[in-house]
């Protein structure tokens, strides 16, 4: 190109033209418009999958713990959101002198959700082999619904 077809190009300076930036910003609109009640609904059901997470993240810890110090780890459901693991070195399922507790709330990341044992042993025990000394089964539910974690004999845990 020749230096006079060059200068029309650079001479062109002036930016977006207002119809250029109306419609990036119409197009944008309708994608949000699109995109949110989308994301506001799988919210719900989002929560409930970090609750059934964090619920099986602590019940697969106090079994490893069990199974590292070989000494039981009992987990007491205190409320309908708090869970109370206890390292039970007389093995009696409650916290007394000298053992250490951990509180776990899942309130705290997921305000929804709640949780109940609706099924076995309400208080699993978890031995130093890793067994426990029955089947549990823990609700967690919210408005999207209900995930089961599951606690096996064998000490098992699984989300179902």
């Amino acid at each position: 190109m020749t230096r006079n077809g060059l200068k029309g190009v650079y001479d062109n300076d002036r930016g977006f033209s207002l119809g250029e930036i109306l419609v990036v910003t119409s197009i944008f609109g309708i994608l949000t418009a699109i995109a949110v009640p989308n994301f506001i609904s799988i919210q719900p059901s989002l929560k409930l999958n970090g609750a059934s997470r964090q619920v099986f993240g602590k019940l697969m810890w106090a079994r490893a713990q069990a199974v590292e110090e070989n000494i039981t780890y009992s987990v007491a459901f205190t409320s309908n959101h708090t869970m109370q693991i206890i390292r039970d070195a007389n093995s009696n399922g409650s916290a007394d002198t000298g053992e250490s507790t951990e509180s776990v709330d899942i309130h705290i990341d997921y305000p929804d959700c709640t949780f109940s044992v609706t099924s076995g042993d309400t208080t699993p025990n978890f031995h130093g082999r890793g067994t426990t000394d029955g089947q549990t089964v823990i609700t967690i539910s919210n408005s999207a619904g209900t995930r089961l974690v599951t606690v096996t004999a064998t000490g098992n845990v699984k989300i179902n």
